[in-house]
């Protein structure tokens, strides 16, 4: 009896133990899952609080259709009040997207037909919005009328935005204008362009054409050599890698440079004699460079590279491509040479190159560019606005410094020299960049700032298959601060 009583006990004991290690394993399980309920809920509602314009702006989200039944795109407006784009409403309440500049803001600006691109783009949360008073809703309601989306007022200036227009002329090419201390874009022109009012006439042409590259915005996702543009990025590095004896650099040049079977030759053969490291960038000495570019530590000029955004996302809000470099490993000289002087596989889009010399001109840091300076609605009331925002140091201020007064020394002394003696002081780098195996074939680049003292505006030009950039880059950056200064 005693042994049966003792095993019912035990029985019962170790059933007691099992249901309760069960019902601790429950517990277990059902903290988990209401941790990771609680936590998905929270990652829900910041993704649907931070993400709200991705959302609305996504071809599958119903929501923007929504919206424009009941209201229409609101305008875009110069920064001074001139309408760049607007919607024009027939007595039916169809709708018409007029833009009264025609091809002059077409690839900045953008479209809305046939997609978006440009501000249209950028800005289409706040342009099918509409924060007009309820009153003004009513009335539209009982009238049986859309409500007029809100206004959004851009960074861009409508001279300066006709000059780089006109410059830039009947030749391919890009021109991006910034306000160094603040990175707002004040003109962004790109050739060939096209008159937005037509893009649903032209559409099906432009898209059986596999050659035409009229859509593209060259300023942002155009991918050019930069030629000797890439100097400024090439003596930073030898400056880092040589901080207390670049001062001290020589070369003689003698029109060329040779390693094993490679040469790299000066544009024109051009002799440039016993040069330092100020006069071989204002003189844009290849020969030097190719020598420089040699004796750089690679792994430490890669990772500068990655610094300056090269292989990276910019922090813009524009579609763009991403600038490219490979720097060669050991033995690779030939390649290694012609990255020294901005060509070989390097690639780069006129708005990074605009952005590293706006950087270097703001003391090594970057404002990342923007486009949108405020939003309004119909009746005037401000809804939102944008300001500067810093993106971070690209290179120390020391750094900076000398750079500047390299590249002022562009202009003194080199070959920038276009832009000297005049009302205002400039500072610059040009840029011949060869792009196919022709002899004489090259686009013709200029960066640069003014005023040298207390830089204002930035401005970056590539002017297709043109060839010197002193000759023709030069000249138009020329004209766009004139432009500029005679306005203040």
């Amino acid at each position: 009896m005693k042994s049966m009583w003792e095993y019912v006990c035990r029985f019962f004991g170790n059933t007691s133990k099992k249901r309760v290690g069960s019902q601790r394993e429950i517990l277990i399980i059902t903290c988990v899952f209401v941790v990771l309920f609680i936590g998905m809920t929270g990652y829900l509602c910041y993704f649907t609080a931070t993400s709200e314009q991705d959302m609305i702006n996504n071809s599958y989200n119903s929501r923007q259709q929504i919206l424009l039944s009941k209201n229409y795109r609101g305008s875009i407006f110069s920064r001074d009040g001139e309408v760049l784009a607007k919607t024009i409403l027939d007595e039916e309440q169809k709708e018409k997207r007029v833009y009264p500049y025609d091809k002059l803001f077409s690839h900045v600006v953008g479209y809305s037909t046939k997609g978006r691109t440009g501000v249209e783009a950028i800005a289409n949360y706040y342009l099918i919005n509409t924060n007009i008073s309820i009153g003004s809703k009513a009335a539209n309601d009982v009238a049986g009328l859309k409500n007029p989306g809100d206004n959004v007022y851009t960074t861009l200036d409508v001279k300066l935005q006709e000059i780089a227009d006109e410059q830039l002329n009947i030749y391919r090419g890009a021109i991006v204008v910034t306000e160094v201390s603040t990175g707002k874009v004040l003109a962004m022109v790109s050739h060939p362009n096209f008159d937005p009012n037509k893009i649903a006439q032209i559409w099906d042409s432009l898209i059986e054409d596999d050659s035409s590259s009229i859509l593209v915005n060259r300023a942002t996702s155009g991918l050019y050599p930069p030629g000797s543009t890439f100097k400024i990025i090439t003596a930073l590095e030898y400056i880092r890698q040589n901080p207390d004896t670049y001062q001290d650099y020589r070369y003689q040049c003698n029109g060329s440079f040779h390693l094993g079977n490679s040469k790299i030759g000066c544009y024109h053969g051009t002799k440039h004699g016993a040069v330092d490291l100020n006069k071989s960038f204002a003189k844009s000495c290849n020969s030097s460079f190719a020598g420089i570019g040699m004796s750089l530590d690679r792994e430490a000029f890669s990772e500068t590279l990655e610094e300056l955004l090269f292989g990276e996302k910019l922090p813009i809000t524009l579609s763009h491509a991403k600038s490219y470099v490979n720097i060669p490993t050991a033995g690779q000289d030939a390649e290694m040479m012609q990255t020294s002087i901005g060509q070989g596989k390097t690639q780069v889009t006129p708005m990074h190159m605009n952005m590293i010399t706006c950087a270097i001109a703001n003391d090594g840091i970057l404002m990342k560019p923007y486009l949108v300076d405020r939003v309004e609605n119909d009746e005037g009331k401000l809804i939102k606005s944008f300001k500067p925002e810093s993106y971070g140091k690209l290179l120390d201020e020391e750094e900076a410094d000398v750079l500047r007064l390299m590249m002022a020394e562009v202009v003194e002394e080199g070959t920038a020299s276009k832009l000297s003696g005049l009302s205002y002081t400039a500072a610059g780098k040009t840029g011949s960049a060869e792009y196919n195996n022709v002899k004489g074939d090259s686009h013709a680049w200029f960066t640069g700032f003014a005023p040298v003292e207390d830089p204002e505006i930035c401005v970056t030009i590539i002017v297709e298959g043109a060839g010197s950039g002193g000759d023709y880059a030069v000249p138009i950056a020329k004209r766009i601060f004139d432009a500029y200064f005679s306005a203040k």
